[in-house]
């Protein structure tokens, strides 16, 4: 995925500051796809020098000026182009997967460490979906969005729902496995 459709897909939706981006990102999109607030200014710059965006700024008395962002045609046409074309699949690059391979160099309680840290992590990122998932479904982060797009929302939290009960699952089966020792036929030493 691109940070710039990401945006182009939001600006779809209304014209938005890179403040109100950030927030949206946040609320919507932070559990597959982050960006910080320097991100998403230079690739709203970006998208100016694309012509897939224009800025307007609005001066406010009490408050610094604030800049506002809207899709162009050419970025409407853009994000269209994108969001039917067949993505490259790119091999995930997951550094708790290299802790893992090299895990046999640690003792069986640093592993056991390593597996219930993974493992809480786990928990941690389902208990987070899972309150994503339910402010969205009740309509609290996605009051102005159509019903059907918010019913795309919600796959991509549901996605990660799945996802991360299928990782705990198996880091929960993994522990209890190196806990019998299994590599050693089951014999304990």
């Amino acid at each position: 995925m691109s940070l710039e459709h990401a945006i182009l897909g939001f600006l779809k939706y209304h014209p938005l500051s890179g403040y109100d981006l950030k927030s949206i990102f946040d609320q919507s999109v932070k559990h597959f796809w982050s960006a910080d607030q320097s991100q998403i200014y230079r690739t709203l710059s970006k998208l100016g020098e694309q012509g897939w965006a224009t800025m307007e700024v609005l001066e406010q008395d009490d408050r610094p000026d604030r800049k506002i962002y809207r899709i162009t045609n050419e970025g409407g046409e853009e994000l269209h182009r994108w969001l039917n074309e067949q993505l490259p699949e790119k091999p995930e690059r997951l550094a708790k997967l290299i802790q893992i391979f090299f895990a046999g160099h640690l003792s069986d309680e640093e592993a056991i460490t390593l597996f219930e840290r993974l493992a809480d992590d786990c928990r941690k990122s389902l208990s987070n979906l899972q309150l994503v998932y339910q402010k969205g479904t009740q309509g609290e982060s996605c009051k102005e969005v159509p019903p059907r797009d918010s019913f795309f929302w919600m796959l991509t939290c549901e996605y990660g729902i799945e996802m991360t009960m299928s990782s705990l699952k198996w880091l929960e089966d993994v522990l209890s496995r190196i806990k019998n020792q299994e590599w050693n036929g089951g014999n304990k030493r």
